[in-house]
């Protein structure tokens, strides 16, 4: 990308204020990147679910010239399985190929439109289960933090508005810039596993110790081998509790986590360096660079050699 992109913000009646303001403050971040431009579907004041409304400078307008429209959340009590006329109006003026976001309830806005129809999509967790019966044919999966579908992307609560929009930025410009946001920000620059590590679960076993060590001991050594049993071995478990136990903390397998470690670094390395496939391979902890190739297509469907020259440049790659 080498425009300004923009990005319409459209606040509903109800909208949770923390979420209408992560588009702005994230992408705001970037240093000329993004132009952030909040709007609402009538250009009249909104209320929030708090005690205060908002005015913005910008009505559905906005929308038509958007490369990149957030609708970020709004109170559950506002929740329905129709759009209200004004949205359905409001959105029938975002142009074809428009890259769509939502932020945890906003999904049911994109549903209701009718525009996650056979697609995979995620939620808050706790309106999982009324999403999946209002709109079925959505392929809702409500264990991950975000889901990166081409041109819609939906995330879950809350602090999932910073992650689909640090992903977005790493998609467009690559993860040194996104690490910078991140930083300007406060924030983690990539969140380990999904929803399910803040569902509520029983209380584990007093006797029973956490999986972190293990997490960060495995971060410390990507370069060599490891099995589940030298992980588990370092968190002082058997096997078996350990698997339970790491899924219950992270939201995801232990063999997934690992890979996902090892394809990120992978990546900041691609980005980087200009080292070859082969050892970059060696350096995270893949057999070789087939492997390497195999798992970072799987990730995000391009390989070693095209994401290189996406994020350094035709230079890099000769």
């Amino acid at each position: 990308m080498t425009s300004v992109h923009r990005v319409a913000v459209l606040a509903v009646d109800g909208v949770y204020p923390f979420e209408l303001g992560i588009p702005s403050r994230v992408f705001g971040a970037t240093e000329g990147h993004y132009e952030v431009l909040t709007c609402t579907v009538d250009g009249r004041p909104v209320r929030t679910n708090s005690d205060f409304s908002i005015t913005t400078e910008h009505g559905p307008e906005t929308l038509s010239t958007a490369d990149t429209v957030v609708i970020p959340p709004f109170s559950t009590t506002a929740v329905t399985p129709e759009v209200p006329q004004a949205v359905v109006e409001a959105l029938r003026s975002v142009a074809p190929g428009t890259r769509l976001v939502s932020i945890c309830t906003g999904a049911f806005v994109l549903a209701a439109a009718g525009l996650l129809d056979g697609r995979p999509a995620t939620t808050h967790w706790v309106v999982a289960d009324l999403f999946r019966s209002w709109f079925p044919k959505v392929a809702l999966d409500p264990n991950v933090l975000f889901i990166d579908d081409g041109d819609v992307l939906t995330s879950a609560g809350a602090a999932s508005g910073l992650d689909v929009c640090l992903h977005i930025i790493r998609k467009d410009h690559g993860s040194e810039v996104a690490n910078h946001v991140a930083r300007m920000c406060v924030v983690p620059p990539w969140r380990d596993g999904g929803q399910a590590q803040y569902i509520r679960h029983p209380v584990p076993e007093a006797t029973t110790s956490g999986t972190a060590t293990a997490r960060q001991w495995a971060l410390e050594n990507l370069h060599e081998p490891m099995a589940l049993t030298d992980l588990a071995e370092h968190s002082h478990m058997s096997l078996r509790t350990f698997v339970r136990r790491f899924t219950e903390e992270v939201g995801t397998s232990p063999g997934r986590w690992l890979i996902q470690q090892r394809v990120e670094r992978a990546r900041h390395l691609l980005e980087s360096t200009d080292l070859p496939v082969d050892e970059i391979a060696g350096r995270v902890g893949f057999a070789g660079g087939t492997s390497l190739r195999e798992h970072l297509h799987a990730a995000i469907g391009v390989s070693p050699l095209a994401y290189r020259r996406t994020f350094r440049g035709a230079a890099s790659t000769s």
